[in-house]
């Protein structure tokens, strides 16, 4: 037996002076607990308990001794609950990433939400318009758009968007609506940073992809800017599906030569650990998969 039992059972043992008594609360034999008082007894070099036909009474050093064993017996216990507690009960630092299309209304609802239920959970989230490598950038979860490189990170699907291009209503009734992607060269042209450097679109016609530039009347930096832009008229804009829903909801702007669109986009969020991830990456996991799941931006793209 080693020490940490050793002593569990010199505690039940002074606690009720009866070795009979301890084992039966240890459901353990009296000659186990016998022999378990002598092993600790002749290790330590000291009488811990002295037995009569009156019955067992601890030794001044046993009573000391008690003491001790009760303090680290608690300590020992505790140390389990919080290790076990780290992948039972939610609680920690958890590191969140996103990507830029999600900036405005992708990831604060969810950790707004998510913090409500697991509030002993510290959240610190980013956004990047790249693929990260999790392990040397220290991700727990990413929420990533686009087909996945080969990796052993634990991938689950949550929907699919696509590059939409659109405009106001006001400004199509204005200036026509593009019948095909040519046709944008004779528009106003918002273009945001987020589709690229370079001032073209990517389309797809009969299976091929083709380019298309264009001179930009206005270029952002800001994804919402450009939105906000075609907004109030300024022009044609492309930007991905999801954050386009709401606008096409509500009529403020309208999707154009969707036919040219190109192939829609996985989305997926994708953590590290797998079966041996800790309750608040798994919890977030679970809670990010059914919000985004639900989404109507995501399901319909």
């Amino acid at each position: 037996m080693d020490r940490y039992h050793e002593m569990v059972v010199f505690q039940a043992v002074a606690e009720s002076l009866s070795l009979a008594a301890a084992a039966r609360r240890l459901k353990l034999s009296v000659p186990t607990v016998m022999r378990a008082m002598a092993e600790l007894e002749s290790r330590l070099g000291v009488v811990l308990l002295t037995r009569s036909t009156r019955g067992a009474r601890l030794t001044e050093t046993g009573t000391r001794f008690v003491d001790d064993c009760a303090r680290i017996i608690q300590e020992v216990n505790a140390a389990e609950v919080r290790a076990n507690g780290m992948h039972v009960q939610p609680r920690g630092h958890l590191s969140v990433l996103m990507p830029l299309p999600f900036s405005r209304e992708g990831l604060a609802p969810i950790l707004v939400d998510y913090l409500k239920l697991f509030p002993e959970v510290l959240v610190y989230a980013q956004y990047h318009d790249r693929f990260p490598n999790m392990h040397e950038d220290g991700l727990d979860v990413a929420v990533l758009i686009g087909d996945l490189p080969n990796s052993a990170l634990i991938a689950i699907k949550v929907g699919t968007v696509r590059h939409a291009v659109c405009a106001s209503p006001a400004y199509l009734a204005a200036h026509g609506e593009p019948e095909q992607p040519a046709d944008i060269a004779r528009h106003h042209i918002v273009h945001s940073y987020f589709e690229g450097g370079l001032n073209e679109w990517t389309f797809q016609a009969q299976g091929e992809l083709r380019s298309q530039r264009f001179r930009p009347r206005m270029s952002c930096a800001s994804i919402q800017t450009a939105i906000e832009a075609a907004v109030h008229g300024a022009g044609l804009t492309r930007c991905l599906s999801y954050q386009l829903h709401d606008y096409f909801a509500s009529g403020r702007l309208r999707r154009v030569l969707t036919d040219y669109e190109l192939p829609s986009m996985p989305v997926h969020v994708v953590y590290r650990g797998g079966r041996k991830a800790s309750a608040r990456v798994r919890s977030f996991v679970d809670f990010a998969v059914a919000y985004l799941r639900q989404h109507p931006a995501l399901a319909q793209a």
